[in-house]
This record gives C-alpha cells, sequence and structure tokens, in this order.
C-alpha cells in the first residue's frame, strides 16, 4: 500500500500488487456459486510492480507487462490436469516451436515453489552466458487460496464443497529470453515465426529497374503469405543498410541489383548461420517458405546443442556446485536433496526443477530416479 509520493501524501492509497491471486481471488469467490460455473477459466494481460534491488532489462524490471491465468476447479484432478495442460501445450509449445528455444521442463523444490502453491512447474531457458532464466510458470494453487478467500460451490448433491485453483503467467521475460537465447555479436537473431519481419530485400543500386523488380518480389512473396519488407533506401549506402537489417535479425535476405539483374538471380543471406546462397530471380518466391522453416529447425537444433554442450552430469553436490557455477548441473535428487540444495544457495547456485530422466515433469517430489537441474539464474 503506497501512500506517499514524491513527498507528498496521496489523496487515494495506491495498492502495489506482485501478482494477482488476492483480487481474483476475491472476485471469483463472487462468481463461482455452482458445479455449473465449473471451470471458471480467466486470463488477463496487466503490469505488476516488483521490488528488484538491480533492474536487468526485459529480465528483472520494477514494473513489467506480463499474462495471468486463474482457474477454478471442482476437484484436484482437474486443477492438476489444467495447470499442466497450460504448462505445456501453451508455454512449453510456444516456447520451442515459436521461439526455439529449448526449455527444460520440471517441478520447482519446496525452496523454489511459489508461495501458498503446491506445485509450480517451471519452463527454464538457458541463455548464452550460460545462466538458467525462468520463463513461464504454472502453479497448482491446492485449496489454500480457496479457504482465504472462501471459493465454495455447491456440487450435484447439494452439498457445499471447497474449490481447487491455479494461476499461471508469462512476462516481458520472454522478450530476454529470446535475445539471450539466439543473439550474437551481430546482434539479434530472430526465429522466423516470431520476427515481424521474415524477409527484407535489399535493393544494391536504383539501376536498370532495379527498385521496380524488388517492389514486384516483394508483393509476390507478401502474396505467398510473408511478412517481407522492401529496402530501396539507396541513398544511404548499401553496407550501412545490411548491417542494420543484420543488427535486426531479420532471419532472411534477400540482395538486388543491377548485376544481379543481369544475371537473371538473386542473392540470399541466411542470419542464423551468415551462409550466403544464388537463387534464379524468377519464382524465388516459392522457395522463401522451405527456406524460413529450415532456418527455424536449424535454429532450434543450434540452441538445443549449446544447451546440452553447458549440461554437465554430476554425482556429487560439490561437483554439482562447480558446474552450476558454469553453466548447468544435472544430479540425482536423491543424492542432492534439501541439504545438498541449501549448499549450494549459500553459493549462488539453485535448482532451477526436477524431472524424471526422460525430461518430463513428474507428477511428485518423491518419485524414484529424478534429477535436479542447478544454475547460475537470472
Amino acid at each position: 500500500m503506497v501512500t506517499i509520493a514524491g513527498g507528498k501524501e496521496l489523496t487515494e492509497p495506491v495498492v502495489v500488487r506482485p501478482t494477482s491471486e488476492t483480487v481474483f481471488g476475491e472476485q471469483m469467490a463472487k462468481w463461482v456459486n455452482s458445479y455449473r460455473d465449473l471451470p471458471l477459466l480467466l486470463n488477463q494481460w496487466a503490469n505488476v510492480v516488483r521490488w528488484e534491488l538491480r533492474p536487468r532489462l526485459f529480465l528483472r524490471t520494477s514494473e513489467f507487462l506480463w499474462q495471468e491465468g486463474h482457474t477454478v476447479h471442482a476437484s484436484a484432478a482437474d486443477a492438476a490436469a489444467y495447470a499442466l495442460r497450460i504448462h505445456h501445450d501453451v508455454y512449453r509449445d510456444f516456447l520451442v516451436e515459436t521461439l526455439a528455444l529449448p526449455v527444460l521442463l520440471g517441478r520447482k523444490t519446496a525452496e523454489e515453489r511459489f508461495a501458498g502453491a503446491i506445485n509450480t512447474m517451471t519452463c527454464e531457458g538457458i541463455t548464452r552466458d550460460r545462466k538458467a532464466l525462468q520463463l513461464a510458470t504454472s502453479h497448482e494453487l491446492g485449496q489454500n487460496f480457496a479457504r482465504a478467500f472462501d471459493i465454495t460451490y455447491t456440487d450435484e448433491g447439494g452439498e457445499v464443497q471447497t474449490a481447487w485453483t491455479t494461476s499461471w503467467g508469462a512476462s516481458t521475460r520472454l522478450v530476454g529470453g529470446l535475445i539471450m537465447g539466439h543473439g550474437d555479436a551481430g546482434g539479434l537473431r530472430l526465429p522466423p515465426r516470431i520476427a515481424p519481419t521474415q524477409v527484407a530485400i535489399v535493393v544494391v543500386r536504383d539501376e536498370d529497374g532495379a527498385v521496380e523488380k524488388a517492389r514486384e518480389l516483394g508483393d509476390a512473396i507478401a502474396a505467398a503469405g510473408f511478412r517481407v519488407k522492401v529496402d530501396a533506401d539507396v541513398h544511404t549506402g548499401f553496407g550501412r543498410r545490411a548491417v542494420d537489417w543484420e543488427l535486426k535479425g531479420v532471419p532472411l535476405r534477400i540482395d538486388l541489383g543491377p548485376r544481379d539483374l543481369a544475371e537473371g538471380q538473386v542473392t540470399l543471406l541466411r542470419r542464423d548461420s551468415g551462409e550466403k546462397s544464388q537463387l534464379p530471380l524468377a519464382g524465388v518466391e516459392h522457395q522463401v517458405g522451405d527456406l524460413l522453416d529450415d532456418i527455424q529447425a536449424a535454429m532450434l537444433t543450434e540452441a538445443t546443442a549449446f544447451r546440452d554442450a553447458a549440461t554437465t552430469d554430476v554425482s556429487t553436490v560439490e561437483e554439482a556446485l562447480e558446474a552450476g557455477r558454469e553453466g548447468v548441473g544435472r544430479i540425482e535428487w536423491a543424492k542432492l536433496g534439501a541439504e545438498g540444495e541449501r549448499a549450494l544457495l549459500a553459493d549462488g547456485v539453485s535448482v532451477r526443477c526436477i524431472q524424471r530422466a526422460d525430461g518430463t515433469v513428474p507428477a511428485a517430489e518423491d518419485e524414484p530416479d529424478l534429477q535436479a537441474i542447478v544454475a547460475r539464474a537470472y
């Protein structure tokens, strides 16, 4: 509760919240009366405020935009299934299939779990400096918030029951994850499926109808369903413009000049690999789709290889600490345990999640043969 700002007392107090369980809990208690009202599924985009000692752009800022969902269910099983569905089918699929970020899926430990939750599931990315970045979480809240806010419903038998709730969210931290997961010394590298501009056609010189032909090609590529821009600003040097498109991370650049026209071809440059190639000008718009799909797949493959190379399997707490200082360590959860987790935390290394050996999310923290993923984190 903020009552003074800028050295003056506010006419009305301002409530600053880090998340919205309390706001939604109060409203959901009013909206849910019968089993017929369930499940109640709510989602919002909103700005929230957190206290950050050392803000980092896109990663940790005092105020940020995020998406948060809140749901009410008639049973624990239904709530758990929905939280897992959001975690996997929404967050994981978007991060992997659209952003080409190979995330680690798992449960948070009791130490890292969201306050008030009985289970927190996380999608953890690994950035280029070999640190972990929590990109999205999904929480089973059990009946904790339902009891606090009296979220009840009348079941089919006429009995009043306490509901089960979930919450889940992702923020503009996804932008930071995208930059730090794919960027290089040349600037951004954007996967085609998320890139605002998928193809940039750059006119080398305005001679022999190059601008007109570039615009014709741009129209054809746009008609094929792709996001394209034609750069005909020939008053700015070609080299400067080429660097600008590289910095912006546009996945595919097509260079077109008088020499290309004379030879009936175009020069293509992939932002992901820097590979240059030449294709016949006629019909090049029909090959753009396959090229963009190949770039998307290659970026995911590269990021996955980087994550795997940064991960070391270890067998002792000491080895886990050493691995976590420099990258990612993977150790049997039974060998680490809560005591080992506390030892890592004392040196700035945390358990990012626990998962099954196949990388899937365990149903419980006490499942046998679980692996703990440890690393430094933003």
